[in-house]
């Protein structure tokens, strides 16, 4: 098992995020993400991508190649690794970043994390492959989980919640069980606003994010382009980015710290602003 040398600790990342926000920019090397599907498919224009987040002021790439997206279709093993894995050996080659693998497949995370990747980011909670704790527990990386109903081809055919808070929750504190159980501590967790969740399921997470904060876990959100922003809005997905910070900076205030996004510079500029004006609410 290949040692990386470059992994921030989950108890510095823990340490980190008392201080500031870590920020990790998406990299889609997919033909059909919602957002950007098809425009980082070649292996240099992933690379420039990948360049320019860093530039930008990303703390982590997260790097994936199969969509998630509501009705998207499954890919192979093969196909997705043929995909992410000469896009992490490009990365490699020119920065020292911290990255992660976008995947519920234990072959292509095992592959990622021997070629330099840092983190798991499985949306599944390590649920879709039974191996991926295991691989989990021998790597002792940090692993996001995420909360989905269904799977992504299902997961908006009418999903249901009588309490969206509690049952997230609920969600959470058997993950974190069974995943203790395995041998895997170093656990972020990932509400997961637009997988298998109505308008009103979104907006009631987002308003009450303080309530998983007490699972005493990071916390990471992604609402970078959803579509409950243009639910809200109207806008299509490339004018979301007023209603990306806008939910952004709430969750901050929420406590949230760990944002995935596909604009670094104007979120983290924005996180700065709020993290200040934060700092000094209780000065006299």
């Amino acid at each position: 098992m290949k040692s990386n040398q470059s992994v921030d600790t989950y108890s510095a990342l823990k340490k980190r995020l008392e201080h500031e926000p870590v920020i990790m920019g998406i990299l889609n090397v997919t033909p059909d993400s919602f957002s950007d599907g098809g425009r980082y498919l070649k292996r240099n224009d992933a690379l420039q991508h990948a360049l320019r987040l860093i530039e930008e002021g990303a703390d982590i790439i997260d790097i994936g190649g199969e969509s998630s997206r509501p009705g998207a279709e499954p890919v192979s093993d093969d196909e997705e690794m043929d995909r992410v894995i000469p896009v992490i050996q490009d990365i490699r080659a020119n920065s020292d970043i911290l990255l992660s693998i976008d995947t519920c497949k234990s072959s292509v995370a095992r592959a990622a994390l021997e070629t330099g990747v840092n983190w798991i980011n499985d949306v599944s909670g390590l649920r879709f492959d039974p191996e991926m704790p295991e691989l989990a527990r021998q790597y002792q990386c940090p692993v996001v989980i995420m909360h989905m109903r269904g799977e992504p081809r299902t997961m908006q055919q009418n999903p249901s919640y009588t309490d969206v808070i509690g049952e997230v929750k609920s969600f959470f504190l058997e993950r974190l069980t069974v995943l203790k159980s395995a041998g895997v501590s170093q656990v972020i967790i990932d509400p997961g606003i637009g997988f298998g969740k109505r308008l009103e399921d979104n907006l009631r997470l987002l308003a009450h994010l303080g309530q998983l904060t007490l699972l005493n876990c990071p916390l990471m959100i992604g609402v970078s382009r959803k579509s409950f922003i243009g639910a809200i809005t109207g806008q299509p997905v490339e004018d979301r980015e007023a209603g990306t910070l806008a939910a952004s900076l709430w969750s901050y205030q929420q406590g949230v710290r760990i944002f995935r996004t596909h604009s670094v510079r104007p979120l983290k500029v924005a996180l700065k602003i709020v993290k200040s004006i934060s700092e000094n609410v209780n000065l006299t």
